[in-house]
């Protein structure tokens, strides 16, 4: 019987000799567990909770079938015996959990961040310090025959099958393109020599593990680089690849060096799925679209559109392990959505950090967290604030088994929220609230709205206090700033109390300074493939155009007192997107600066000590935050059980990450 919500998205489908119950694969994704001490046992569990969660296939993060291709030192491989050994105990996890999982095959190439990578030629990647070494014709033969014989000892580990990494700009991808394969022998020159190192690898897989084992091929469909491939060229390799042995073609969609956001929260949900459909009909055998599918509604969309036969989520899987059981259940109002912001998994990447959630701090730590464990004593907790961190503690204390009352002086839960659910791009936030208010609702926490509570109301009625009060705006004065008119607060313009002018001065550069900018400068990009200049024709050679223009109508002046990059703290992986995007707006930056006063609409400033003055209708402050601690003194004066968590704790550095982390924790410290 067909499911009512989603009758494409719960049809089984088969792939080689896997017949999957759903159309949804956990896709690929790193989570630094693969190098730590005891990390086996962790991805172990962490795999098996998303097997058990409903993910029909699972592929691993990439793991390097030699010490080349490993992405940084000490990385992950599956070259010798003892590395299948060690990877058994995840394999047979994920079995007992009902599920089925691959191991993806990932060679760096030169995106390897060690100084014995190589590549196809000796072409530095423009994110890599280290120079590659051209292959000999040689090496290319022992790194086909590694990719080898890596599939066999995945086999023997116990997978289902293998994913091989044809994309993303890595060593397959740096094979397939002019730009970086100058080579002059068999692996270079035409595309169909360039072609056959991938031919060689899948041709060689097929015939070592033989039909009973998956191939998938990860193919870069839409490179996103001046000159990539050409459509003519992926459809050519997407059939030489089909008839090589591969059951399965899996989407990759930019190189990681491309200057086009492809999995950021302002790329639209499934905005990339029209790359698949285009391949849909060249090949018979099924093809997965991937890139921000992060809600069955758009999962089922895609599939009923015909624009694949398989979608891939990977960072969905981080922020909820049981949102295919959820979505099977018909209750997706419970899912816990990605937001796409990449804060706490690739950014943690970057940092050689073990991957998590930003929604979902549990994820990789199922261990020290697990989802069944209980309060040894229940407890009456009161919870004061409803901002990301209060919202965290009430919902997992609640789960634990305590009885939770959640009070805030607001007439909505969600503090900084419902803030940055208004900024462009960032309306994913709307969906971490609406899952907060169902859990409150499915947990049965007591929230009370419009209460400001006093520290005599809390003594004696509670167990224990969780305080999450949350910041308020650093106070910002300069001679003339008390113009209340032309000095506003960055809260009254998101909550647009404020008629913002035409020329405006924004003092403060962080992540507020720079989401009060996007928001100001947000004339309506219109549509996103066209603003970052995606040729959904698929005619340019690596899909990309000249974007179009997206000027702001307003003159924006960004200052930041530091003497470093403007935006230089932002996100790892989402800060260029931020910047460029402002530069493309016209917002000027201004960096190293020190404010003197403001006089008759002009704001006087050094910048490097040289004076400047700057005339402007308005002057936007966001110069930090800085704690609300009203009641800690006086609650910690009569002896209350308390904890103080998220900004009320500590506004410096504060972000939703480490406050509905901090949550988490103050819940779990009350005792399981």
């Amino acid at each position: 019987m067909k499911h009512p919500l989603y009758p494409h998205l719960f049809e089984p489908i088969q792939v080689a000799h896997l017949t999957l119950p759903n159309r949804v694969i956990m896709g690929s994704m790193h989570t630094g567990l693969e190098e730590q001490k005891g990390g086996m046992q962790a991805l172990a569990r962490f795999y098996a909770e998303r097997a058990a969660g409903g993910a029909a296939l699972i592929v691993t993060g990439g793991i390097s079938p030699n010490r080349e291709g490993v992405l940084g030192p000490g990385g992950a491989r599956m070259q010798r015996k003892h590395h299948a050994r060690e990877h058994q105990v995840i394999t047979d996890a994920v079995h007992q959990a009902g599920g089925r999982i691959c191991m993806q095959i990932l060679h760096g190439g030169r995106y390897s961040y060690h100084p014995f990578n190589v590549g196809p030629s000796a072409i530095q990647a423009p994110i890599n310090r280290f120079k590659p070494r051209s292959l000999s014709n040689r090496g290319v033969q022992r790194t086909i025959k590694a990719f080898i014989k890596s599939a066999q000892l995945a086999q023997i580990a116990g997978y289902d099958g293998v994913e091989v990494m044809g994309s993303e700009g890595y060593l397959i991808n740096q094979f397939l393109v002019e730009a970086t394969n100058t080579r002059s022998d068999r692996w270079g020159g035409s595309f169909e020599n360039r072609m056959q190192f991938p031919l060689e690898i899948v041709r060689g897989i097929r015939e070592a593990c033989g039909p009973d084992f998956v191939v998938m091929y990860r193919l870069s469909m839409l490179d996103l680089i001046p000159n990539g491939s050409s459509w003519e060229e992926v459809v050519l390799l997407a059939k030489a690849i089909e008839k090589a042995g591969a059951n399965v073609l899996n989407t990759g969609i930019g190189w990681h060096e491309a200057r086009i956001p492809t999995i950021a929260t302002s790329v639209p949900r499934g905005h990339f799925s029209f790359v698949t459909k285009k391949l849909k009909g060249a090949v018979d055998i099924p093809l997965v679209a991937t890139n921000r599918f992060n809600n069955p509604a758009t999962c089922e969309a895609a599939l009923q559109s015909g624009a694949s036969d398989l979608i891939s989520m990977a960072r969905p899987f981080l922020a909820d392990p049981e949102i295919v059981n959820k979505a099977e259940a018909s209750v997706a109002n419970e899912i816990n959505t990605c937001i796409g912001c990449n804060q706490a998994c690739l950014d943690h990447i970057f940092k050689r950090k073990v991957a998590t959630c930003l929604v979902n701090p549990r994820a990789s730590h199922e261990t020290k967290w697990p989802l069944d464990a209980k309060a040894i004593k229940p407890l009456h907790v009161a919870v004061v604030g409803s901002g990301p961190a209060g919202l965290s503690a009430a919902t997992e204390c609640a789960r634990l088994g305590h009885r939770v009352e959640l009070f805030d002086e607001s007439s909505e839960i969600g503090g900084q929220f419902n803030l940055a659910k208004k900024i462009p791009g960032k309306e994913e936030f709307h969906e971490t609230l609406r899952y907060f208010k169902s859990m409150l609702v499915k947990f049965g926490v007591e929230v009370h709205l419009d209460q400001s509570v006093t520290a005599e109301e809390l003594t004696g009625q509670f167990d224990a206090v969780i305080l999450a009060t949350g910041v308020r705006p650093r106070p910002f004065k300069i001679p003339g700033s008390e113009n209340q008119k032309a000095f506003v607060g960055y809260i009254d313009v998101l909550k647009e109390k404020v008629d913002v002018g035409l020329r405006v001065a924004i003092i403060g550069a962080g992540g507020i300074g720079f989401d009060v900018a996007d928001f100001l400068s947000h004339d309506g990009d219109g549509d996103f493939s066209k603003a970052w200049g995606i040729d959904e024709d698929l005619e340019a050679r690596g899909g990309i155009l000249k974007p179009e223009s997206r000027k702001s109508k307003r003159e924006i002046h960004l200052f930041q007192r530091s003497s470093g990059k403007v935006g230089g703290g932002l996100g790892k992986t989402t800060g260029w997107i931020h910047r460029k995007t402002l530069k493309d707006r016209g917002v000027q930056t201004h960096s190293d600066v020190e404010y003197h006063k403001w006089d008759n609409g002009v704001l006087h400033y050094t910048q490097s000590g040289n004076p400047c003055t700057l005339e402007v209708d308005h002057v936007v402050v966001c110069a930090g935050q800085e704690s609300r601690q009203d009641l800690v003194e006086d609650l910690t004066r009569r002896g209350v059980n308390l904890q103080v968590v998220g900004g009320a704790s500590n506004a410096r550095g504060l972000d939703a990450q480490r406050a509905i982390l901090e949550g988490l924790e103050a819940a779990y410290a009350l005792g399981t």
